[in-house]
Parts: C-alpha cells; sequence; structure tokens
C-alpha cells in the first residue's frame, strides 16, 4: 500500500526543516513580544537572533503555575494571546482554573495530521466521546476531524447505552476519546447484542496500556494515540509504525532537566518543554510537567521529524487518572476541608482495563461518607476511600503514587 502523508512537512530533510525554522522561528519570538505577557517575559531577547532548537535554550520557560497567577491577574489569558478574548472562536476553563484559546480555522490544533496518520479521512464518522463541556478536548478533536473531511458525532462522554445505539445508527467507524472509555462502548455493545462499526481509533488524554491496545486489535480495531495538552494542542502522535511519537511539524520540542530550562542529553528522559508556531497564541518553551526522551533515527513510516518516547511520567507527583489531572496541591485541599484528617494519599491503579482511584485518610474518627463527598469535590471524580489510623500511611514523601505498569 502507498504511503500518504498530511503534507510535504512530514518528509522534509534535517536541512529543509533547519532553514525553515531559521525564518520561523524569529517571526513567532517577534509575535510572541508583542503580547504583553511575553514582552515582559522576553524584553531583553532579540528575535532575529532565535534561529535554531539550541537557541531556544536561552530563553525562560513558562509554567503553568506563572501561566495561571498570569490570569489571576490579567483575565482572560494574561496577556499571553496576540488577539483579545472576542477575537477568539472559543474561550475554554480547564481546572485550575486555566483558561484556553480556540480557533475553528484549518487544523487550529494540529489534531489533523494524527488523524490522517491514524487512517481517518473522508467517509469516515468520528464518535468523537472527549469532553464538550468548558474544556477544549471535544473540540480539539472535532476540528481535526474536520481538517480530514471526516464526519463527526459530538457525542461527548457518559449515557453508555445511548452511545452504542448512535454508533449503530449513525454508522460510526471511527472513536476518539480517552483509551479506557472505547472498551466501555464495545462492552456495552456486546451486552445489547449489537454489533458496531469501529475499525479505528484515535485515543489520547491518558495511558495507552499495551493489553487494551490488544484487546482492540482483536476486536479488528487499530488505535493509535497522540500526546496533546489543552494550551498546546497536539504534541506528537503515533503512526502505524507504533515506533515512539512522531513530533508534530507545527510545534519545537526539547527534553531538559525537570525544574530547569536545560536541556538533557540526547535520550536521557527529562520534562517535555514545547514552542507553538501558533500564530495566535504563540506559546514559547511551555513546560508542560511531562517527561519523556527523544528517540534516535526516524519512523520506519517515512515521517522525518524528531521522535520522543511518549508520555513516561510527570516531573513532579500530578499524575492522569480516569483522563483528568490530580495535583500534590488538591491533595493538600482535601485535608484541610476535614479537621480530622491527618494526612491523605492518592493511589492509582488498574482494575482490568480501567483506571481506578483510592485515596487513603488517615484520620481520627469521620465520616467516611461524608470524606467520599469531599472526594468527588475536591478532586473531580469518585474513589474508594480507605480510612486508616494516623501514622499507618508511608513516611516517603508521596501524596500521589501511580501503581499502574506502562511496559
Amino acid at each position: 500500500m502507498t504511503m500518504t502523508y498530511f503534507d510535504a512537512l512530514e518528509t522534509r530533510s534535517a536541512d529543509e526543516r533547519a532553514a525553515d525554522l531559521a525564518k520561523l522561528l524569529p517571526e513567532q519570538i517577534a509575535r510572541a513580544k508583542s503580547a504583553p505577557g511575553f514582552a515582559a517575559l522576553l524584553s531583553d531577547v532579540d528575535p532575529a537572533q532565535i534561529t535554531t532548537v539550541a537557541d531556544l535554550a536561552r530563553l525562560p520557560v513558562l509554567r503553568k503555575a506563572e501561566l495561571s497567577a498570569a490570569q489571576a491577574a490579567h483575565p482572560p489569558f494574561g496577556g499571553f494571546t496576540v488577539k483579545p478574548a472576542h477575537g477568539f472562536a472559543h474561550i475554554f476553563q480547564s481546572p485550575g482554573p486555566i483558561y484556553e484559546p480556540g480557533g475553528v480555522d484549518h487544523d487550529w490544533w494540529r489534531m489533523g495530521r494524527f488523524l490522517h496518520a491514524a487512517g481517518v479521512g473522508p467517509g469516515d464518522v468520528v464518535q468523537n466521546c472527549f469532553g464538550y463541556h468548558l474544556t477544549p478536548a471535544g473540540m480539539i478533536f472535532e476540528n481535526g476531524a474536520r481538517t480530514v473531511g471526516a464526519a463527526v458525532l459530538p457525542a461527548g462522554t457518559g449515557q453508555t447505552e445511548l452511545q452504542v445505539t448512535a454508533a449503530r445508527d449513525v454508522g460510526a467507524t471511527t472513536y476518539a476519546g480517552t483509551p479506557d472509555y472505547l472498551k466501555v462502548i464495545l462492552d456495552k455493545a456486546e451486552a445489547m447484542g449489537v454489533t458496531l462499526g469501529f475499525k479505528k481509533a484515535a485515543v489520547g488524554g491518558g495511558a495507552l496500556f499495551p493489553s487494551l491496545r490488544q484487546d482492540y486489535a482483536d476486536r479488528g480495531i487499530a488505535c493509535l494515540q497522540c500526546y496533546a495538552t489543552a494550551d498546546l494542542g497536539n504534541i506528537a502522535y503515533e503512526s502505524a509504525a507504533m515506533e515512539g511519537m512522531i513530533v508534530d511539524e507545527q510545534v519545537i520540542v526539547e527534553i531538559v532537566t525537570p525544574g530547569t530550562g536545560t536541556p538533557v542529553a540526547p535520550g536521557e528522559v527529562g520534562e517535555v518543554v514545547v514552542t507553538t508556531l501558533n500564530r495566535d497564541y504563540p506559546l514559547i518553551r511551555f513546560a508542560t510537567g511531562d517527561l519523556s526522551a527523544v528517540m534516535p533515527g526516524e519512523s520506519p513510516c517515512g515521517r522525518t521529524n524528531l521522535r520522543i518516547k511518549g508520555w513516561m511520567g510527570r516531573a513532579d507527583q500530578t499524575t492522569k487518572i480516569k483522563g483528568m489531572f490530580v495535583r500534590p496541591e488538591q491533595v493538600a485541599a482535601l485535608v484541610e476541608k476535614h479537621d480530622e484528617i491527618v494526612k491523605a494519599r492518592v493511589v492509582a491503579s488498574r482494575e482490568g482495563e480501567m483506571d481506578v482511584m483510592t485515596v487513603q485518610i488517615e484520620a481520627e474518627g469521620g465520616d467516611e461518607i461524608s470524606f467520599a463527598r469531599s472526594v468527588i469535590d475536591v478532586l473531580k471524580m469518585k474513589g474508594a476511600v480507605d480510612v486508616v489510623a494516623p501514622g499507618s500511611l508511608p513516611k516517603d514523601g508521596l501524596v500521589i503514587e501511580d501503581q499502574r505498569s506502562y511496559d
């Protein structure tokens, strides 16, 4: 079968990519400096001197906490966009809260490139099970599906029986959503005696475990994953070669020592720092808090850009469970909510092919039902609550423990 690509950018030589970057990067730095937030952060930077990835290492890193503080002082975007809020098609709110802008232009979030690599295009109906409420994931994938000419069923999350019925009735061929939820839909369909037509799955928002990918393959569904964030859009994606993740052509990825802006040696694990070439929202050296490493060589699929090993954990203890981030400060807020709680620890594990969250609480007395309600209120999801005696939890500094295996 002849390999097709989203565009000619994917197969550029190293020299061609460097020459293009030498032109685009100074323009993007200058564009960023036109935004008040970056004007202060990059006040001493001459854009003309920033023409390579190595040059970027001289610039400061922008962290989510800094962006959040700037947004609190100057809502909604903290002065980091080149257009006013009313100039965007969408304004989203993610937990934090963090506000992100959104556009409807061609492949605004760069998700089309991933969907094309996953074989999605004209003739496909994408059942988009990412959320459409406040957060941008639903619109990110919808924009990508429209880019490649697919139809979209904006299914969102929940109501699994209706998801099954709709998938059957509209002839959905492609699932888009978190890795786990497709299995929920497929299992429900089997229980209902309904045959679905999914042949492709494009997933994100959580780890795709090998056993789950194999389960889908056994059902005749080719499942590929991307690495994206609400702030940045798509960063990297799998192709059919399934050897690492290929960095998107409109972002620049650096791997740095966590907590710094210093690049690590090639192949070493470090924090992912991203610079986008998005003209409306030019984030420069934005620290994701995620860990990864560069892979040597090029993908067997023929795409020539840098590859990374995918998500390898968090630079801090922040952990994604059921597609949602759980942060140390949320665990602290849970402890503060009840006088009886001495200490708490969130444990992420797996049961079958599903994420499980258990909240271990050191408390002398207290109401377990009340604790469970607070878990939903503070952590934004349900979890099992295990109340233990004070002094029972390990004294290892962890407030979030990830027991899942990513091998």
